[in-house]
C-alpha cells in the first residue's frame, strides 16, 4: 500500500522546532482564561503557602513535648498539654484550608484545561472544512485524525497537571526556603550546596529527552495511518497476499515509535531516583549540622523535626519542576503539531462582493484552462468548451486523460492555473463557494455513505427534507423497492463501513441523494460503474428524467451509457482533441470512434 508524508530514518532525532514560541502561543491561546487562571494562581498560592507553614507551627508542638518530657524528669510541671492542644487545632486548621484552597485551584484548572482541549477540537473539525484537497492528497488520514486525537488528548492531560504544579512547586521552593533561614541560616546554607548539583543533573537530562518527545508524537501519528490504512484495506491486503509486507512495514515504524518513545521515557524516569539520591544527602547533612546546633543550645529539638520536613519539601518542589520541565516537552511537541495544522494555508472560503447563485440558468463556459497538480507539470493544455443549460455533456477518454480533473476544477476542489471557468458568464471563483457547491449534485465512482440510517443517508442531500420527498427521491432512483424489503426499512442503520449493503445499492443510495438535493447542475463520474447490466438500465432512465431541463455532465467509460449526449467531449491527455454528438463522431472516425470501437471488438483466434 502506497503511503505518503513518512518521516526519513532519522525523523526520531528531531528537535522541537520551537519549544518558547509554541508555549508563547499556547498561552496566548489560553489567554481568554486569564480571570480563570488568575484565581487559579491565587488559590494555588494560598493553598502551598498554608501548606508551608504548617511544619513549623508543628515543630512548636514537638518542642512543647521535649520541654514536658525534660521537665517530667526534672521533677517540674511536665507538659501543658492545652498548649500542645491549641497548636495542633492551628495546624489542622491551616491544612484543611490549604486543601480547600487546593480542591479550589484543581476544579479550575480541569475547567480551564477541558475547554482549550474543547476548543482546539472544535477548531480543527471547522479547520478540515476549510482545508485545501491538496494538502490530504499528501497526508495520511491516520496522521491528521492523530491530531485530533492523540496532540489534543496529550495536551489536554499534561496542561491540567503541568500548569498548576508548576505554581505550587514554585511557590513551595520560595516559600520552604524562607521557613529554612528562619529556623536557621547555617543549615539552610549546607543544603543550598545541593541544588547546583540538582540543577546540573536535571539541565542535563532535559538537554537529552527534548529531542525524543516530538519524535514521539510524530511516529505515534505515522502508526495510527498505517494501522487505519491496514484496517481500511484488509480485504486488498489479503487479495494481494500483502500481509506479510504491511507487518513488515508496521514493525519499522513501530519500532521507530518503540525507540523514540523508550528513550523520552527514559531520560523521563532518571528525574525520579536522582532527585531522590540528592535529596537523601540533604537529609544526612541536616542530621549531623542539627545535632551539632543542638547541642550547642542554637536551635530547639522542634526546629530539627521542622527543618527535616522541609528539607524533603524542598527537594520535593525541585522534583516536580523537573517532572513539569518533562510535561512541557510533551505538551510542546503535541502543542506544535496541533498549531501548525491550525496555521496551514486554507482555500478562499468567501469574496469580497460575491455573485449571487439566484436565478442562474447552468450555461457553463471552459475558456482557455490550464492545470496542473503541481505548478511545473500541467495535466490540463488549453481546455475549451461552451456548454448551454439543459445540456447532457459526456466527458470521455482514456484513463488520466483529465476527465475527473475537469469536474474538481468546476467544483473548485482546485482553482486553474490560468484560464476560466464561467457559470452564466461569471468566474467560478467569484462566487462564495458554499454557494457555488449548493448549485451541484455529484454522484462519484467511489461511494460515501455514514452510520445512520438509510433515511439519514438520503437526507443528507437536503437535510430539511419530509420523508414523502425521501420516498421520491428514493423511486426515481429505483430504490424504493430494495430499501423496503429491508429490516426496518428507511430506518435501518448502515454500519460505519456501510458493507451490510452491496456496492450496486449503496450507489442507487447516493443518486437517490443528488435526486433529492435537486441541484441546477449535475455531475455524474462514473456513476453506474458499481452497478450490474439490470440496474444500470434502470438507473439510466431515472437518470434520463432527472437531467431534463438540468445541465448534466456525465463521465463514463461505458461509451454505450452516453450515446444520447448533446454533445461529447473527447479527451486525451489534458485536451479536447473531438467533439460531437455520438453519430458525428462516429462518422468522423477519430480517436473517440476507436475507442467506441474497440469496447466491441472480439478477437478471433485462428487455430
Amino acid at each position: 500500500m502506497p503511503r505518503h508524508g513518512h518521516m526519513g530514518p532519522g525523523g526520531a532525532n528531531e528537535k522541537a522546532k520551537d519549544f518558547k514560541g509554541t508555549l508563547k502561543k499556547l498561552l496566548h491561546y489560553m489567554s481568554v482564561f486569564k480571570v480563570q487562571m488568575a484565581f487559579i494562581v491565587i488559590f494555588a498560592i494560598c493553598g502551598t503557602v498554608f501548606d508551608i507553614v504548617g511544619p513549623k507551627i508543628l515543630g512548636k508542638a514537638t518542642t512543647e513535648i521535649y520541654n514536658g518530657l525534660v521537665s517530667k524528669v526534672s521533677g517540674g510541671s511536665g507538659m501543658d498539654f492545652g498548649r500542645i492542644g491549641q497548636i495542633l487545632l492551628m495546624t489542622l486548621g491551616l491544612y484543611l484550608i490549604s486543601a480547600l484552597c487546593s480542591f479550589i485551584q484543581g476544579y479550575l484548572m480541569t475547567g480551564v484545561s477541558q475547554k482549550t482541549t474543547y476548543r482546539l477540537r472544535k477548531e480543527i473539525s471547522e479547520k478540515i472544512n476549510r482545508m485545501p484537497m491538496n494538502y490530504f492528497d499528501t497526508k495520511p488520514v491516520g496522521e491528521v485524525l492523530s491530531r485530533v486525537t492523540n496532540d489534543i488528548d496529550t495536551l489536554g492531560q499534561s496542561l491540567n497537571q503541568s500548569a498548576t504544579q508548576m505554581i505550587t512547586s514554585v511557590t513551595t521552593l520560595i516559600g520552604v526556603l524562607a521557613m529554612m533561614l528562619s529556623i536557621s541560616p547555617l543549615m539552610t546554607l549546607a543544603t543550598l550546596v545541593i541544588l547546583p548539583v540538582s540543577m546540573i543533573m536535571i539541565s542535563f537530562v532535559m538537554k537529552h529527552s527534548q529531542k525524543y518527545f516530538r519524535g514521539q508524537q510524530e511516529y505515534l501519528g505515522n502508526v495510527n495511518g498505517q494501522v487505519e490504512e491496514i484496517y481500511s484495506g484488509h480485504n486488498i491486503i489479503k487479495a494481494f497476499n500483502k500481509e506479510e509486507d504491511v507487518i513488515r512495514e508496521f514493525d519499522t515504524t513501530n519500532d521507530r515509535l518503540y525507540d523514540s518513545a523508550w528513550r523520552s521515557q527514559f531520560f523521563s524516569g532518571m528525574m525520579m531516583p536522582i532527585m531522590q539520591f540528592i535529596g537523601n544527602l540533604g537529609y544526612v547533612v541536616v542530621a549531623i549540622l542539627g545535632g551539632f546546633l543542638a547541642i550547642r543550645k542554637t536551635i530547639e529539638v522542634g526546629d530539627i523535626q521542622s527543618f527535616i520536613q522541609y528539607v524533603k519539601r524542598f527537594t520535593q518542589p525541585i522534583q516536580q519542576i523537573a517532572q513539569v520541565a518533562n510535561m512541557l516537552q510533551m505538551t510542546a511537541a503535541a502543542s506544535e503539531r496541533v498549531f501548525e495544522f491550525l496555521e496551514e494555508e486554507e482555500e478562499d472560503q468567501t469574496v469580497e462582493h460575491p455573485v449571487s447563485v439566484e436565478n442562474l440558468e447552468g450555461n457553463v463556459s471552459f475558456d482557455h484552462v490550464h492545470f496542473g497538480y503541481n505548478a511545473d507539470k500541467i495535466i490540463v493544455n488549453d481546455f475549451s468548451a461552451e456548454v448551454k443549460e439543459g445540456q447532457k455533456i459526456a466527458i470521455v477518454g482514456p484513463t488520466g486523460a483529465g476527465k475527473t480533473t475537469m469536474i474538481k476544477l468546476l467544483m473548485r476542489f482546485y482553482d486553474v492555473n490560468s484560464g476560466a471557468i464561467k457559470i452564466d458568464g461569471h468566474d467560478v471563483r467569484d462566487f462564495n463557494r458554499s454557494e457555488l457547491r449548493e448549485m451541484f449534485g455529484m454522484v462519484l465512482q467511489d461511494t460515501w455513505l455514514f452510520n445512520g440510517s438509510i433515511r439519514d443517508n438520503i437526507k443528507y442531500g437536503k437535510l430539511d427534507a419530509t420523508d414523502e420527498e425521501v420516498i421520491q427521491a428514493a423511486k426515481a432512483a429505483h430504490v424504493h423497492q430494495f430499501v423496503k424489503t429491508l429490516p426496518g426499512g428507511y430506518d435501518m442503520e448502515l454500519n460505519e463501513e456501510a458493507n451490510n449493503v452491496s456496492q450496486g445499492q449503496k450507489q442507487l443510495l447516493t443518486i437517490a441523494r443528488a435526486i433529492l438535493a435537486d441541484p441546477k447542475i449535475l455531475i455524474l463520474d462514473e456513476a453506474t460503474s458499481s452497478v450490474d447490466t439490470r440496474t444500470e438500465v434502470l438507473i439510466q432512465k431515472a437518470m434520463d428524467n432527472l437531467m431534463k431541463g438540468r445541465t448534466s455532465f456525465v463521465i463514463a467509460h461505458r461509451l454505450s451509457t452516453i450515446r444520447d449526449a448533446d454533445m461529447i467531449l473527447v479527451m486525451k491527455d489534458g485536451d479536447i482533441v473531438e467533439q460531437g454528438n455520438h453519430e458525428e463522431l462516429l462518422a468522423k472516425g477519430g480517436f473517440y470512434a476507436d475507442l467506441y470501437n474497440s469496447q466491441f471488438e472480439k478477437t478471433t483466434e485462428v487455430a
